[in-house]
């Protein structure tokens, strides 16, 4: 067994398995309840019971199990790391991929624990979710490679101390720059679909400007997320009357028709603050398909 030793913290609320959760981020609700009930947790050097209430200033034994070897990942591509280091794994994803494991289908979680080393989150030996991208948008994704790395990527985001860049070629011509800051939220009628066309607390914000102008069938515009929603840059222009190409749920049959076998979307560029010694910003290149039809609607257009 690995033992880790925890302080709780004053403020961090009254129950032990929510701390826990939060604690140690690579382990599910369920596994922490399970440590509990097996009596791997101690508080103040006795076993604690799992529904077990805490004040702060405790001291916390884990016996955590061994590293367990990731499950055997299907065969795909190989990963191009864009950047490692101890904690973390950003990576230029590829298109075609889920981020998690899906049936028996090739996931980057699989593949990046068969093709890099030094993964150790929620006692398995493979990287650490906090953000995902669709399976066809490709460009940046940021893997953690510990417990401690995966919670400090998700309080980076919700500090806001990631921003993450993208490039979409979208239908007709959208204003040069704009902002966007609405509800968000399941399409009533499609639950496979999200849309901003209802009242609803959470909300999702975006920017972006315009890069290119191809006549009046096309753009190439970048966005900055402020949030991080489910099909979010998707939900959002397609509801604004500018689908990105090829997008197969959300675009309009001719904007599904413009598209290259994939919607064209594209995290460009990820910048990290806080999480290394210096401000990070890495960025993908556009993949051979999106900069392909680029060029294409540029000679269509007559700018090439």
């Amino acid at each position: 067994m690995a033992v880790r030793r925890l302080t709780v913290p004053s403020g961090a609320g009254p129950r032990l398995d929510a701390f826990l959760v939060k604690a140690v981020p690579g382990f599910s609700k369920v596994q922490v309840m399970r440590l509990l009930a097996d009596g791997k947790v101690k508080v103040n050097g006795k076993k604690a019971k799992p529904l077990r209430r805490i004040v702060g200033g405790e001291e916390l034994e884990l016996d955590l199990p061994e590293l367990q070897k990731a499950p055997a990942s299907p065969a795909g591509p190989k990963l191009r790391a864009l950047y490692e280091d101890p904690k973390w794994l950003v990576i230029d994803k590829p298109s075609g991929l889920t981020v998690e494991p899906e049936a028996d289908q090739p996931s980057v979680v699989g593949l990046a624990a068969a093709q890099f080393g030094g993964f150790d989150v929620g006692g398995v030996a493979q990287p650490g979710v906090a953000h995902r991208l669709d399976k066809d948008t490709t460009g940046c994704l940021i893997l953690s490679k510990t417990d401690v790395a995966l919670g400090e990527l998700r309080q980076a985001f919700e500090d806001k101390r990631i921003t993450k860049t993208y490039l979409a070629l979208v239908w007709g011509t959208p204003p040069e720059t704009g902002t966007l800051d609405q509800p968000y939220g399941r399409h009533p009628e499609d639950p496979r679909r999200y849309t901003t066309r209802f009242n609803s607390a959470r909300r999702a914000r975006l920017s972006w400007k315009r890069l290119e102008q191809f006549g009046e069938e096309a753009a190439l515009v970048e966005i900055n997320l402020d949030t991080g929603r489910t099909h979010q840059i998707r939900a959002q222009f397609a509801d604004l009357g500018h689908p990105v190409l090829g997008d197969w749920l959300y675009g309009t049959a001719a904007a599904k028709a413009a598209g290259f076998g994939r919607f064209a979307l594209h995290a460009a560029r990820l910048t990290l603050e806080g999480l290394t010694k210096r401000t990070l910003t890495l960025e993908a290149p556009l993949p051979d398909d999106f900069r392909s039809a680029v060029e294409a609607l540029r000679a269509k257009s007559g700018r090439s």
